[in-house]
């Protein structure tokens, strides 16, 4: 897999349109740096991968835009050490993201197709979570919790209550919430049973999976 001088040359001019646009965090842009966005993109939109924008991957489900992947991992607040769990593996672009902060990242995949391309994906390119989980994103993976922040990577129609519960106090949880028009939001829990809401306006994704039975 390679990452030639051309690529490198469209990431750093992506990284400074992410700039402009109000991503601000310096070692959110740099880990976005060393992940070559490229390398998660189906053939037909290689020519694409360093336009801010989402394209198609398989089983209807999408590589997110550029600035949403910074704007969510500015939002989450959580660097190298931490322990993140992320819903929604999809592409994988994002989970290598956080782990290239340095993040101990947990991340559970719905669709058997993507889980079994990105497990194979992700450690090749030399991204490699601490565990990926076929399941459903709905329940979280208490085995680990609590979380310093969970991810969800996937338009919610509500606040999944096991995954307020996994979170540690101090931790956030960053959730794209509604179906129609969905809101970038944010809650973090400042104690055992108090949680803080802030919202960061209108955004789109691909609907989170409904719950297994």
């Amino acid at each position: 897999m390679k990452d030639t001088y051309i690529h490198q040359g469209k990431r750093k001019k992506l990284l400074e349109e992410l700039q402009r646009k109000g991503i601000k965090n310096p070692l959110v842009l740099e880990a976005m740096n060393k992940v070559p966005r490229h390398w998660f993109m189906d053939s037909g939109f290689l020519d694409h991968a360093y336009t801010d924008k989402a394209f198609p991957i398989a089983a209807d489900q999408t590589i997110s835009q550029p600035y949403t992947v910074a704007h969510q991992t500015e939002l989450l607040e959580c660097f190298s050490g931490a322990r993140v769990l992320e819903i929604g593996t999809g592409s994988g672009y994002q989970s290598a993201v956080l782990v290239a902060l340095g993040i101990e990242l947990y991340t559970i995949e719905r669709q058997n197709i993507l889980f079994k391309k990105t497990s194979l994906l992700l450690p090749k390119m030399g991204f490699r979570p601490k565990k990926m989980i076929f399941g459903d994103g709905y329940k979280g993976w208490p085995e680990k919790a609590p979380y310093d922040g969970i991810i969800v990577t996937a338009g919610a129609p509500f606040v999944p209550k096991p995954l307020l519960e996994q979170l540690k106090v101090g931790g956030r949880l960053v959730i794209p919430l509604g179906e129609d028009n969905q809101i970038m939001t944010v809650f973090r829990r400042i104690s055992p049973s108090k949680f803080e809401k802030l919202e960061y306006g209108p955004c789109r994704f691909v609907p989170l999976l409904a719950q297994k039975n």
